[in-house]
Formats: structure tokens, sequence, C-alpha cells
């Protein structure tokens, strides 16, 4: 059906709206084309092949196993967007989708990548095709190392299924005992499982670097694990379960965190929702294996080469390779934080924008470290959501709690697939005396703030830092965030408010620079959208620039409609799913959807209204889909000073913007292609020009709040 221009006074219809999960889909086509783009240095491409990989596995257990179960009547639609499709056909459609891109990946890793790395003395060698030397340090490796953790399971009567767990990696077969039978069939289905506390690629000795697949010697040795069977055939099979942890708040009385740890282990039982096999295997040894696992036509797949491509990401970091990767980096300090500088005397001066990975997530932690051993530091408050392991925040507000100040951290113990790690860092730092809040049962706390109190005299003075991104070391050197350093006191009133809510329920303050959600947040986006309407309609210019990870809210986007119809002109940036279909005439022309994929996560969340001085600028923790605006503890906050401000709108946002080598449009249909390149125009990469540094106006204006 094609879109039609909808009155004015009346809502769009299903036509003006893209499927979410097909929307998420074709974001990790754009995934999979930097693996296809031979322009990127080898083992990137195998990077590329990896993430596609272990997104693919998130999606399809939390996005494709929600289709399943409202397939099977089991539960309700989560935010549908009137897109008109139906719980079934956006579960055979996103199967389908997925067919046709996972073929795409393995033509990819065995056309195109496998030799060009053979090229390059880098192989993954089956076992027949090890020499005597690599032969002999295989069987030694096996006997000494592989054989003692493997246990063969034969599936009978008195032996019952074992539990399969999710993404785990094990060969099945179909053997045949020979000889006197020591009870059970003649012939049996039998699985191992591959140990994950082994490496699947085993580096073995070469001139090169040669590897082989764990799962594939073990399988070259089965029927000496199932010593006086046969084994007649046998597949390397994974396994995919429903991982959306629901944890119900009317059963939870006492402790969240046990709550979480019942839930994770609920988990393992879950419904399988995929099955991956050898392409080839035999029909029969399939069938054997989905039978009891009560899987779909849909959902087996036959995988034409090694199963989870993940394992791939051990390659990428190889030594002896570094021109098959990318140049390595070194972040900048910001501009404002010289390194060993007084980092609460900075901050008084002016606020300070800090733009990783470009510039170092080490101002951050140096924030929190002088905090923890500052004398005239009081409290430290702080929001924790994904921290990654071996975490420098942690340690440092557990040094904090040790020399006696006043700790608090809001703990998101729902952050998916981060539960465990979450649960066991709150237990930590509660051992160490840091007062460790859950925050709300039904609502995540997903707001990037971290709050230090200090005392200045006869006056406290409140430092806040604010971001889009999470307090993780890790991850700040590979996605790119914007943070806010400042004193100014209605910034530092608001975070005190803000934290008050989340570990004692209060309310009643009036917010003065925060935005929140689920209070005001979605109230003042639409707002400044019909603020840039209005202007349209009385004459004036009208603009909206937006760079976000996921436009997916119908009010939002029937708000971007209306701006469009009447004339606003609007560049949204959107890295992953967006159901606002660009370039409808009468509705969206005025709209252009980009995104780009390249070397770092684009992540950041900056939205400008209005143009030059009186723009208004916002940084954000929030995308803009209904689970941010009703589901979760967000804070949109604005850049006041005018350099900053200016240094967004003149610099990061049209170098962003003006991308034209890994920058693809949205069509009206949905699909993506890769923006055209002016003849004779120069190469502008945005992620590399960022990476070499943009100039940063006066910053020694100082215009704090008193």
């Amino acid at each position: 059906m094609s879109p039609t221009t909808p009155p004015a006074d009346q809502t769009f219809g299903p036509s003006h709206f893209v499927n979410r999960e097909l929307s998420w889909l074709e974001f990790n086509a754009r995934v999979l084309e930097e693996a296809e783009d031979e322009a990127n240095p080898l083992l990137e491409r195998v990077k590329f092949l990896s993430i596609f990989s272990s997104n693919l596995d998130e999606f399809m257990m939390v996005r494709v196993s929600g289709l399943r179960s409202q397939v099977h009547g089991v539960s309700e639609p989560e935010d549908p967007i009137p897109d008109q499709l139906t719980a079934r056909e956006q579960f055979e459609r996103t199967h389908k989708r997925v067919r046709e891109l996972v073929a795409r990946q393995y033509a990819c890793l065995n056309d195109r990548i496998l030799p060009q790395l053979k090229k390059e003395q880098i192989r993954l060698l089956s076992p027949e095709d090890l020499n005597a030397k690599q032969l002999e340090f295989m069987e030694e490796y096996f006997d000494q190392t592989v054989y003692p953790v493997l246990t063969p399971m034969a599936i009978d009567p008195s032996h019952p299924p074992p539990h399969l767990r999710n993404r785990g990696l094990y060969l099945a077969a179909i053997i045949q005992q020979r000889g006197p039978r020591l009870g059970g069939p003649r012939r049996l289905l039998a699985v191992v499982q591959i140990p994950n506390v082994l490496p699947r690629l085993i580096k073995l000795p070469s001139e090169g670097a040669d590897y082989v697949l764990l799962e594939q010697f073990v399988g070259s040795r089965l029927e000496q694990l199932f010593g006086g069977s046969a084994v007649l055939y046998w597949t390397a099979m994974r396994m995919t379960r429903d991982a959306d942890l629901d944890i119900d708040g009317d059963h939870v009385l006492q402790d969240l965190s046990k709550a979480i740890e019942e839930g994770l282990k609920a988990l393992r039982t879950r419904d399988a929702i995929r099955l991956e096999v050898a392409a080839g295997a035999n029909p029969q040894l399939i069938e054997a294996i989905r039978q009891p696992l009560e899987l779909l036509d849909q959902e087996i797949y036959e995988v034409n080469g090694l199963l989870d491509l993940t394992c791939l990401m051990s390659l990428v970091g190889i030594e002896g390779f570094a021109q098959l990767q990318d140049e390595p980096f070194t972040p900048r300090r910001p501009t404002g934080l010289p390194e060993g500088s007084d980092v609460f005397k900075e901050i008084r001066k002016r606020d300070i924008l800090v733009h990783h990975p470009y510039e170092s997530f080490q101002c951050v932690i140096d924030f929190i470290n002088q905090a923890a051993i500052d004398p005239d530091v009081l409290a430290i408050k702080q929001t924790l959501y994904r921290t990654g392991s071996d975490s420098p925040i942690i340690k440092a507000l557990i040094n904090a709690a040790d020399n006696g100040k006043n700790v608090t951290a809001v703990v998101e113990l729902k952050a998916r697939f981060d539960e465990h790690t979450n649960v066991n860092f709150a237990r930590q730092m509660e051992r160490a005396g840091v007062h460790v809040v859950y925050g709300f049962m039904d609502l995540k706390t997903h707001c990037k703030v971290t709050l230090v109190v200090r005392q200045e005299g006869p006056k406290l003075r409140r430092y806040v830092h604010l971001g889009t991104g999470n307090y993780n070391a890790t991850t700040a050197k590979i996605y790119t965030d914007l943070g806010l350093f400042t004193c100014r006191h209605k910034y530092g009133a608001d975070a005190t408010a803000l934290f008050n809510l989340l570990t004692g329920y209060s309310r009643g303050h009036s917010w003065e620079r925060l935005f929140t959600a689920p209070n005001d947040l979605l109230p003042k986006v639409l707002e400044l959208i019909e603020r840039e309407t209005d202007r349209a309609k009385a004459g004036q210019v009208g603009q909206i620039i937006v760079k976000l990870n996921a436009l997916v809210d119908r009010s939002v986007i029937e708000a971007l409609y209306r701006a469009s119809q009447a004339g606003v002109q609007i560049q949204v940036q959107c890295r992953g799913s967006c159901c606002l279909r660009p370039g409808i005439p009468g509705v969206s022309d005025n709209i252009r959807v980009t995104s780009i994929i390249d070397r770092f996560l684009e992540h950041s969340r900056i939205y400008a209204f209005g143009q030059g001085e009186e723009a208004d600028v916002f940084l954000s923790s929030a995308d803009w889909m209904p689970r941010n605006f009703v589901r979760r503890v967000e804070v949109m906050f604005p850049v006041l000073q005018p350099s900053l401000k200016k240094h967004i709108l003149e610099q990061i946002l049209p170098v962003m913007l003006s991308d034209n080598v890994k920058t693809r449009e949205m069509q009206p249909d949905g699909s993506y292609r890769r923006v055209p390149r002016a003849p004779n125009a120069p190469l502008l990469r945005a992620q590399m020009r960022l990476l070499a540094g943009l100039p940063m106006d006066d910053i020694t204006e100082g215009e704090v709040e008193k």
C-alpha cells in the first residue's frame, strides 16, 4: 500500500510507519555491509561479522522470542507501531529476512574473508589438514586438556535428554552400539557439550597463524568418546532460548537482587526459539534434536560454515598483523581538563564538554577518584547501568566509602544481559559501605548522572556529570558518547532532586534544567517539535536536527510528520530502528534520515531545535522510544554555554551530517542506500575527522551561575 497524505487534523495510517523488527534487521544489514566492504581492513571486516552474529543473537532472544509468544497467544505486543502487520506476519517476515542476511554473512565468510585471510597466512584448518607437528600438538592437547572435561551423553529412557544451554555449542550424533548391548536401544541419539571454558579457536604451531576449531577436532574423536559404538553421523549444533527476563513486581516482597538471580536461573529452561545446525546434517538427526524442543520449521537454520561467528572476535587483535587492523589511536585529553589537573577547579571556570572515544574517558574516572580522596567532598551519588567488568568506577566508589564519604549508587539490576554482573557489583559496594539502591521495580534507571557535593568555605557546591552513555571504561573506547561537567546551581539542584526521587520517592521539585522520564520528557520533546512547527507556519525558518539510536515512538513520529508538512527542515541521524518513513510526498518530504555504521558504535543522543544562537541543544540518555519515555528513568539536559552549543551546532553535527563514506540514507520503503558522492567531492569520513580533532572556540568564558 502506498502512503497517502492524511488531512491535517487526522492521525497517520499504517502505511506511514515502518515495522520496528524489520527496521532493526536493516540496521544489522548495514553492520554486515561493513564486513563485505573491501575498503575496510581485513580483520576489521572479521570484527563486523562477529558483531553481526552477536547482534542477531540478542535480537532472536528478545524481540523474536516476543513475537513467538504473541503468535502462541502467550503475550500481547509491546508498544505496537500501526504498520498493519500481525504478529504471525512479523514472525514469518522476520525469519525470512534473517535467513537472507545469514546466507549473505556466510557467503562473505566463505567466499571472501577466509580466502583473503589464507593469503595473509591466517588459516582455519580442519583436522585432516593438520601437518604432523600440528596433529601431534592437538593429540596431546586433546588428551590432556579437552578429553577430561568432555561428557558424552547418550539419550534413552534411562538417560533423559540433557538440558541444552542457551547459546551453548554441542555436537549431536546418532551412534550405534557394537557387540553386546549395555542396555537401551541399539541406535541412540547422543550429545557432547563443547566446553566454553576452553578457547574455540586453538592456535597451532606454525609460521603464520593457523587455528583449528575445537568442535571440529572433538568431532573427529567422537568414536573415542563413545568407545564401543559406531558414530553413524554427527553435526555441530547450537540452540538459542528466550532470554527476556521478566520480574513480576507484585511478587518481589523483600530483595530485588535475589529476585533477579532467581529470574536468571529460570531463563535456563525457557523455550528454545532457534536451532542452528551445520549445513548438510542428516535429516533424521535434525528431527531427533528438534522434536523434544518443539521448534517450528522457520526456527531451524542450516548454516553453511562454523556456528556462532562471535568466536572470530578473538582473531581481531592478534599480534603481527597490524596492517590488517585499524590504526591504533590514543584518546586525547578533553579541552579544559589537562592531565593532572584539579577537576573541580577546572569545572568552576566553565562547563566542560567531553566527546568519547575521541576524548579520554579517564577524565570521568579522575572526577570520581579525586572526589573519593578529596577531604572537602562530603557525598558522591551516581547512577550505574552497565559498568563492565573490573570497573574503575566501582573501585573509586568503594574507595570513597572507605574514606568516610557518604556514597550512594543507584544500580540498575535489570540492565539486560548485565544483570548478574550488576548484582555482584552491588554486593561488593554494599560490603564496603556504599549505600546501594536498586531504583524502581517497574522502571529501569537508564539516566547517566553523577553528583559530587563539596564543602567550599561556608557553602556547599555541587558538581554534576551528565552523559549520553554508560559509566563503562571499556565501551567508552568504542562507543561515541557525550558528557557534560558543570557546577551550575540549577543543574546541581535538579540532580539532587533526581537522586532523592530515585532513593526516596521524593517528589514536588520544580525542575529547571533537567527533563526527566517518565515525568516530562515526552511532553517537552513534543513541545519543542511543535514550537518549530509553529515557526514554520508563521513564515519563519523551522529546523530540527536529531542524532539518536532509535526512533520508534508514534506520537513523536506523527509530530515530526506535521512539522514536515508545515515546512520544518528535519534531519534525523538514527543508527538503529527507525519507524518513520522519510520522503513521502506531502507528509515527510522535508525529513531526511541517515545512518552511520563505522569503526565506533554511534551511541550519543543530540537534539537541536532552531537555528543559530537561538537554537536549543540538548543531550540525553534517551532515544525516542515508548520504553524510554514511559518505562525508564531518563534525563535530557540542555547545553547552555554558548561556546559548547556552537561547537555542537557548527562542528560536531555538520561533520556527522556531511559524511559521504559511511553514511546510508533511508528510503521511503524502509531500505537504505549509501549516499552518493558528487564527482570530485573530497572524501569526508566523520569518525576519522573527529579522531583528527575539531577546533574548540575560546573556553575561558566564565559563565557558570553563582
